[in-house]
């Protein structure tokens, strides 16, 4: 039996925005066109896909079934289509990032002016997102993430940096107060400014120097989420309220004006830099290839 692919479409929108109207500003359609286009892909099925309320929609247990089944099918044809795009003039297109707030503010703005000044007819949207997403389900073309976090089965191309440091700071009226630290230990009698990721424990502080490795877990008086909440921190920070951590990029402008000052500096923890990452099994979109390319032929930072 064939089925109309823009049938299959309608449903596919409407289930995933929860709504027809949802559904009809992102696809250009109208609510009313992708209501019948759901009923006739129902009465050919002869099943219920979507239960209507008058302020929900929801898949049935078919839908949820059908939706699983056939979202990637048509975010494949869907790539199909965009590289195949690709090959008139210009790359054009939508390409979405999902990425943490310390590649937004470290990394993405030494890429992101010259790519879209060389690439007009791209448009590129960032999600920050501190937690492990599956960009796929997040709809989004590619997500830049540390080695650690990366997915599984994903291309991993380096941006930015490849080597970054975790720098401590604290403002001259707070250390004039408390005193220099000399060493990570001695943090312990301080108060320290910590973070956390969303619904993980705050994670203690790692130090190392000539082959020696520290870690400490010194009492918090503020706690802020990571990424989110370190403007806060840093902020803080300035203001005397104790000893921030982050990286060492993220600081460096508090440090040149003299906000900040270096606490432990030689016991600072380096570590690799970020990945763009990528989903391998499937048709790699124009504006992601672009990008992709872009950044390959950029001078590596150091």
């Amino acid at each position: 039996m064939k089925y109309d692919a823009g049938d299959l479409g309608a449903f596919v929108a409407v289930a995933r925005t929860k709504g027809f109207r949802d559904a009809a500003r992102l696809t250009g359609g109208s609510a009313s066109g992708l209501s019948d286009a759901v009923r006739r892909l129902e009465e050919k099925i002869g099943v219920r896909l979507l239960n209507r309320t008058t302020r929900s929609v929801t898949p049935t247990e078919a839908g949820r079934a059908l939706l699983d089944r056939l979202g990637p099918a048509l975010s494949e044809m869907e790539a199909a289509l965009d590289m195949a795009a690709g090959f008139r003039g210009r790359p054009a297109g939508l390409l979405t990032l999902n990425v943490p707030a310390s590649a937004a503010r470290i990394v993405l703005p030494q890429i992101v002016p010259a790519f879209l000044a060389a690439y007009p007819d791209i448009r590129l949207e960032i999600m920050t997102d501190e937690s492990f997403v599956d960009i796929i389900a997040a709809g989004c073309d590619a997500g830049i993430r540390y080695d650690e976090r990366l997915e599984q089965d994903m291309i991993a191309v380096p941006i930015g940096p490849r080597v970054q440091r975790f720098a401590l700071a604290a403002s001259p009226a707070y250390l004039a107060a408390r005193g220099y630290p000399d060493h990570p230990r001695d943090l312990l009698a301080h108060s320290c400014i910590r973070s956390r990721f969303r619904d993980r424990p705050v994670t203690p502080w790692e130090f190392e120097r000539d082959g020696e490795e520290v870690v400490v877990d010194p009492p918090a008086q503020l706690i802020v989420q990571a990424g989110g909440g370190s403007d806060l921190g840093v902020e803080a920070a300035i203001a005397g309220t104790g000893i921030v951590a982050l990286f060492e990029d993220w600081l460096k402008p508090h440090f040149d004006r003299s906000a900040l000052e270096p606490v432990l500096e030689t016991w600072w923890p380096s570590f690799s830099g970020p990945f763009l990452y990528y989903p391998g099994r499937r048709l790699v979109p124009a504006p992601l290839r672009t990008f992709i390319d872009f950044i390959k032929a950029m001078p590596q930072p150091g």
